[in-house]
């Protein structure tokens, strides 16, 4: 697959930010929080603006927040990407998304709205794995904890070495992933990888992620990110 990267045609980035957030423990959702004094969900859409080879975002927002993000984005002047309605599930908000997508679009990737710190090397990494043949490529990283997996037996060590923790973006031939989002839903699609691979395709390229790429879960990552952000 050639890839014109002077062409937005080519590069589609959807970002999912229709979460609720509810683990975060705030009055609105985590993306909508700020860092660095702004929200996170614009630091997350600028950098793929900067690293994301001038494909077009589709950003993902649940119907409830869209007038929000409308005011958020006057409040800062900030210019919003084109808005998908997103479901009640991520599967739901990612197939909403690619239904704005057209024809042209070459690789998707899809990325967290509320993992503000992906670099240009990470984003490049999926994309350039794809457009050499793979059907789609995710960053991942070792795991450093210490593992127990349920068992008959209780919670039972698990060799850490043979697992790693995948991050987004996710990368995708955009046929691929537009075929695997025609199958009904199913509770196994924890992401976007596991709804290509339902399809029996295994050519999915570990890439390498970054430790620094985080997702903010709980009100402690938006202290972790302003420092490394301060950090750049």
């Amino acid at each position: 697959m050639q890839l014109r990267h002077d062409n937005m045609s080519d590069i589609f980035h959807i970002i999912v930010a229709a979460g609720k957030g509810n683990r975060f423990g705030a009055d609105k959702p985590k993306q909508f929080c700020l860092m660095a004094g702004r929200p996170v969900l614009m630091e997350t859409i600028d950098r793929m603006r900067q690293y994301g080879l001038g494909g077009e975002i589709i950003l993902v927002l649940s119907h409830e927040m869209t007038a929000y993000w409308a005011d958020l984005c006057k409040e800062y002047g900030f210019e919003s990407p084109r808005v998908a309605e997103g479901g009640d599930t991520r599967w739901q908000s990612v197939k909403n998304a690619l239904e704005l997508i057209d024809g042209t679009a070459k690789i998707v990737t899809v990325h967290d709205g509320a993992r503000p710190l992906v670099t240009k090397r990470i984003i490049e990494s999926v994309i350039s794995a794809v457009a050499r043949g793979h059907s789609g490529a995710l960053p991942a990283v070792a795991v450093t904890d210490s593992m127990r997996q349920r068992s008959a037996n209780g919670f039972v060590a698990v060799d850490r070495s043979s697992l790693r923790a995948v991050q987004t973006p996710q990368a995708f031939r955009a046929d691929i992933l537009r075929q695997a989002y025609s199958q009904p839903y199913r509770d196994e699609f924890t992401d976007d990888a596991s709804v290509v691979e339902s399809m029996g395709i295994n050519d999915i390229e570990l890439t390498e992620g970054d430790q620094r790429n985080i997702k903010i879960t709980h009100p402690a990552d938006i202290r972790i990110a302003e420092i490394y952000l301060s950090d750049n």
